[in-house]
């Protein structure tokens, strides 16, 4: 019978996208793996059309879709909290989907998103090796772990401190302000969650992160230095896991013909994730940037009817009613505007592209890295503020687009800085640089390399724990 370990993912194609890379790794392995994830109430995004989408290009990969436990809406309003609260209230169906399947394979753990602390209450009754997984960096591990810890002397909140810099072990200082906002106020419903939830951690038997070692090593050695407890669980760099954007059976999305016809490194993609949502006049600030930067564009538009609900009011845009008027046709020799959706995996690693305008989610911060396209940083939510500051303070491969913090970046900001990566020589050193890194995260997965050599040792580590239990 084929060992089966089962990957619980969190809600979101955010999540779903890394749980499907680590997965296909598994199987490389010559393990079984089975996909679960709870569907999400309709206020949150269902994930049954995600879901069937991944089944059908991986059909190695077995999905399982948990129903939702209705959550009366008045526990929270806030969507990551009600985020939790689903998760929280999945327990009981995951419970009867392990013992079920159990009696038909050899399950031989259970790999755990970040956000599915609630489902060690699961596996820890069972008595299943339980390890979590970080689709976010080995600095965002160390920056939540330390925040717990800084959680029992705080006499005010983040919120208060402004820019005032935060001590991270193993990160460079980092300003109150880019701490994720969920965790600015510590009277709120999700700061506390967020605490729960992240000291959470520890009780595993150990950590995968979507990371290599070379790329955030400071951070990683903190992690195995025990600061934060005597009993740390193992750490393992295992990536950049990454979705390959490489399916031949979809037709070719028009942007990717259109880059077949540019320069080789000529042009600027603009593209925010899942989330990456827009008012009127910041789509309006940007357009005038990059009509006057004159550089070539490929530029993802998705607009956002209300501030204040960022997942509920995202619609398609009507593209002539929210850029400047005539803009289309003033840059149609240089520049392609997509609306909502671009295959951006197959974007970066195009040759045309040169430089990436990035939310900074580490999905698209590893797919940079792992076909080596600078970056610009215009950090929008949850821990990219974090990411921003690892990847231009750190790691030095990138660069900020000012007025982020502000809630405005200016047209003149982005003519600026998409100007400076394209034709300046502290462009060209980005590049090289970013070139250099591309080339580690390569040795990384290859034989003999550390990601590698660290999923092998997980893989013995997990065999250990079976025989234990």
């Amino acid at each position: 019978m084929k060992e089966t370990v089962v990957l619980y993912a969190g809600m979101g194609v955010g999540h779903l996208v890394p749980m499907v890379a680590l997965a296909k790794l598994f199987l490389r392995h010559n393990l079984a793996v089975t996909i679960v994830t709870v569907d999400p109430p309709p206020t949150l995004g269902s994930s049954a059309k995600a879901i069937s989408g991944f089944a059908s290009a991986n059909p190695s990969i077995s999905f399982h879709l948990l129903p939702t436990i209705p959550i009366p809406a008045e526990i929270s309003h806030n969507p990551f909290s009600r985020m939790f609260d689903v998760l929280r209230g999945g327990n009981s169906n995951l419970l009867e989907f392990l013992v079920s399947i159990s009696k038909t394979v050899s399950l031989g753990g259970v790999v755990l998103d970040m956000f599915c602390t609630a489902a060690l209450d699961v596996t820890n009754k069972l008595g299943i090796p339980t390890y979590f997984f970080m689709p976010s960096g080995a600095s965002i591990l160390a920056a939540f772990l330390q925040v717990t810890v800084l959680d029992k002397t705080l006499s005010t909140s983040f919120k208060d401190m402004g820019r005032t810099p935060i001590d991270i072990p193993g990160l460079p200082p980092v300003p109150a302000t880019d701490l994720p906002s969920n965790v600015y106020d510590q009277s709120s419903e999700s700061y506390k969650m967020r605490i729960v939830n992240w000291s959470r951690y520890l009780e595993a038997d150990g950590i995968l992160i979507n990371t290599f070692e070379e790329l955030e090593s400071k951070a990683v050695k903190a992690l195995r230095s025990g600061l934060w407890s005597s009993k740390m669980p193992s750490v393992y760099c295992i990536g950049p896991l990454i979705t390959q954007g490489d399916n031949s059976s979809e037709p070719k999305h028009e942007c990717l013909t259109w880059l077949d016809s540019q320069p080789k490194g000529s042009v600027m993609f603009l593209c925010f994730g899942s989330m990456g949502a827009f008012l009127p006049e910041q789509i309006k600030q940007l357009a005038i940037g990059l009509e006057n930067s004159g550089q070539r564009f490929l530029w993802v538009v998705k607009f956002l009817d209300d501030p204040n609900k960022l997942i509920e009011s995202q619609s398609e845009p009507n593209l002539d009613s929210i850029l400047p008027e005539g803009f289309l046709d003033r840059t149609k020799d240089r520049g392609m505007v997509v609306k909502t959706w671009a295959p951006q995996a197959q974007v970066l690693q195009h040759e045309a592209v040169g430089g990436f305008v990035s939310h900074c989610g580490w999905n698209s911060t590893l797919e940079a890295i792992t076909y080596g396209v600078p970056m610009i940083c215009w950090p929008l939510y949850a821990e990219q503020r974090l990411n921003k500051v690892i990847l231009v303070e750190e790691i030095k491969i990138a660069v900020v687009m000012d007025g982020y913090y502000e809630g405005l970046v200016r047209a003149e900001e982005v003519e600026t800085k998409v100007r400076w990566l394209m034709e300046s020589e502290g462009g060209k050193a980005l590049k090289e640089r970013m070139a250099a890194v591309k080339k580690k995260a390569a040795e990384a997965l290859g034989e003999g390399g550390s990601s590698s050599q660290a999923f092998v040792h997980f893989l013995r580590d997990l065999e250990e724990l079976r025989k234990v239990n």
